[in-house]
């Protein structure tokens, strides 16, 4: 049996009246998620536990089977994993943004991607600031776009810390790391947006007419984890398939393969097709493969409408139209389609609602045939819901027959 999970990041949001009342996957041309949700069983899973905040960190725990209340340390340590840097038992890394802030007293968070900033262009300016910066308690490293990582040896993880993409067009004052020793990176954030507007790579943007990367922002902290490998739990060979630190860090952590793709962005101009065409090779040797699309939770965070539902239209017809058409020749598979949470468009970041999955399985008496289309609405109509959302993989791996004959009746 091949399993395939194709997870479209933040796809899940809310009816818009700038849609006529329709979310962005309702009024998404999907033929292929349709024909998913159509013939085999469509539903809705609950990724975030009550207590912790939603995000794709959290989420993407859940869809592979841990439970964030037991395993979850914070978000950079796992991207600390996929960018090979290694945390000592007291160690606190942080996420590092490149972000683009007003000018000012109360400065306000205009861009918290600082205009999706180039990872050369980033890669630049958090090297420039490991040398001025950089210390023996605390060293940058570069990672993906806008997106770094800050390791605080010996650090403070008590910390309250607030994603940058949550407060966009707000004065970042009320949201700056506070509790035991925050000072410390207060310090660090001080310095950095006193050194960055004069940087080489800013100034070139500048007269480009891009925002400037003229402030760093630390968030989602915390010290390596412990999770069991996907191998010892289920005897399954897993890759992942994913342009983030985040994704492929979780993969890490859980001993799945990570599987590069050339042109994968994490953007709205990633390689769709190409992700889909590795998976498909990557499943000759492997049981499981993962793939992430980031792109609609891109689009969420902007607010951009029309930019999230071509990221859906893209992801239904490169990403699960080829994994739909290539699968036959596998043999006996099930795939399954979701949304790791929503990203509203109203609110331009995450929502802990639970999302829409579908999963379609080759063997007869696997499929309940039920659905209407994949949407949220059409998903909360079918009546059924996976909670705690870390049971899904399990469900999916060992007792997806029994699910559905339970779930038919």
């Amino acid at each position: 049996m091949k399993y395939m999970i194709l997870l479209g990041d933040g796809m899940a949001d809310e009816p818009l009246s700038q849609l006529r009342e329709k979310t962005p996957l309702e009024y998404a041309r999907t033929p292929n998620m349709d024909r998913v949700a159509a013939q085999g069983t469509l539903g809705r899973i609950d990724t975030i536990p009550q207590g912790l905040k939603a995000g794709s960190d959290v989420a993407n725990l859940s869809v592979l089977g841990y439970d964030p209340c037991e395993y979850y340390t914070g978000r950079a340590p796992l991207e600390a994993a996929s960018m090979g840097i290694p945390l000592a038992p007291d160690d606190v890394a942080f996420r590092c943004n490149l972000v683009h802030l007003s000018s000012g007293n109360e400065p306000v968070m205009l861009d918290s991607t600082a205009d999706h900033i180039s990872t050369g262009e980033g890669k630049e300016i958090i090297s420039d600031l490991n040398c001025s910066l950089g210390s023996a308690d605390f060293s940058f490293h570069p990672g993906i776009s806008y997106r770094h990582l800050l390791v605080w040896k010996g650090g403070r993880e008590e910390l309250t810390t607030t994603p940058p993409h949550d407060i966009t067009g707000r004065e970042v004052g009320a949201f700056l790391p506070q509790g035991p020793d925050a000072n410390e990176i207060l310090v660090l954030m001080e310095q950095a947006r006193d050194l960055l507007p004069t940087h080489l790579v800013n100034g070139q943007r500048r007269a480009r007419g891009l925002k400037e990367a003229n402030a760093i922002w630390l968030w989602g902290q915390g010290k390596t984890l412990r999770i069991p490998k996907l191998w010892d739990r289920f005897q399954v060979r897993g890759g992942m398939i994913s342009a983030v630190d985040l994704l492929n860090g979780t993969a890490v952590y859980a001993g799945m393969e990570v599987l590069p793709v050339e042109g994968a962005t994490g953007y709205t101009d990633t390689n769709y097709l190409g992700k889909a065409e590795k998976a498909l090779a990557a499943l000759a040797e492997l049981d499981l493969v993962f793939v992430h699309v980031e792109a609609p939770d891109e689009m969420g965070h902007e607010g951009n409408i029309h930019g999230k539902i071509k990221a859906i239209e893209d992801f239904d017809e490169h990403v699960v139209g080829t994994a739909l058409r290539g699968l036959d020749s596998l043999g006996n598979f099930r795939i399954a389609i979701l949304s790791d949470h929503p990203t509203p468009i109203r609110i331009r970041t995450h929502s802990s609602e639970p999302s829409p999955f579908a999963v379609l399985s080759s063997l007869v008496g696997e499929n309940q045939g039920r659905g209407k289309s994949f949407s949220e609405q059409a998903a909360m109509q079918a009546g059924t819901l996976i909670t705690p959302g870390h049971h899904f993989l399990e469900i999916l791996l060992q007792g997806w027959r029994h699910f559905v004959e339970q779930h038919s009746r």
